[in-house]
């Protein structure tokens, strides 16, 4: 493993000076609009003038797809078996950004053969163009949700106002916690479907107190994005609601989210190399 990770670096070395945002998107529980925000926040950078990538790695419930009415002829497993370069599998979308099926092909990159991982080390190098790449990751505890959490440059974790989403979030990060050797991640709270910013708040100080004192770990609060109808009535359309109605209050929640994102210069973007280098190891506790 460790020999893989040396040649890693020295081959991607180059290839990340242009530094890639890595955003990883997740949730305690499905159904809390993770997607969905994942989906319009790519948007919502495209908009701002960033060049945005957005992959789904959702492992079990892939469907970015189906919410951008999109039917993708290759994912990310034609790339790490040699069928298909990088290039041929990223689709433009008329939505101002690009998008990366993933079926389950992350997964398999730590069992990768030297001559595997090699190949496709070389080809997810092409993404480090990218301003921004947002990983849709699963819901839950899957071992590969932790790799994405483990490898991205910050992490924002989806809940709602409903008890078990609260506390889902709320175990998601303690099994984090305990289960990634570092303890220095970036991890954000992102509180969704509230009817005041004062509900948001309120959550998210409820949970930010809870971990401090009982996991004494740090988590910040990012913002929050509003119940409203049309959020529902775009998902029908299969059309994001960024689109549908920019002046709505979910879409308006999404861009000063992401406003307040591309002021933050607290984040240290390390690029697609190391990316790739961290999920590799996996940067379990051992």
């Amino acid at each position: 493993m460790e020999e893989q990770l040396s040649e890693l670096r020295m081959m991607m070395g180059k290839s990340d000076v242009h530094k890639t945002r890595i955003i990883a998107i997740t949730s305690g529980k499905g159904g809390v609009g993770k997607t969905n925000i994942a989906i319009n926040m790519a948007i919502a950078f495209a908009k701002q003038g960033k060049s945005v990538i957005l992959i789904d790695a959702d492992m079990g419930m892939a469907n970015v797809n189906v919410l951008l009415n999109i039917v993708p002829q290759y994912n990310l497993m034609q790339v790490i078996n040699r069928q298909k370069k990088m290039s041929e599998i990223v689709l433009d979308t008329e939505f101002g950004i690009k998008f990366i099926a993933g079926a389950n092909g992350f997964s398999k990159l730590a069992n990768l053969s030297k001559e595997d991982l090699d190949a496709f080390a070389k080809e997810f190098a092409s993404l480090s163009n990218a301003d921004i790449i947002i990983l849709d990751t699963g819901a839950g505890i899957a071992n590969n949700v932790l790799q994405f959490v483990a490898a991205a440059d910050e992490v924002y974790i989806v809940t709602t106002p409903e008890p078990t989403a609260i506390t889902d979030a709320y175990g998601t990060i303690k099994i984090i916690t305990t289960e990634l050797a570092d303890r220095e991640l970036n991890l954000r709270l992102l509180v969704n479907r509230v009817h005041s910013a004062e509900e948001g708040k309120r959550i998210s100080d409820r949970i930010i107190t809870i971990v401090g004192q009982f996991l004494n770990f740090k988590v910040d609060y990012i913002g929050f994005i509003y119940d409203d109808p049309v959020v529902q009535a775009s998902v029908i359309r299969q059309k994001p609601f960024m689109i549908v109605n920019p002046t709505s209050k979910p879409a308006s929640c999404i861009t000063h989210l992401v406003s307040r994102i591309e002021r933050d210069d607290d984040v240290d973007n390390s690029g697609v190399s190391t990316f790739l280098q961290k999920f590799v190891k996996g940067k379990k506790k051992r």
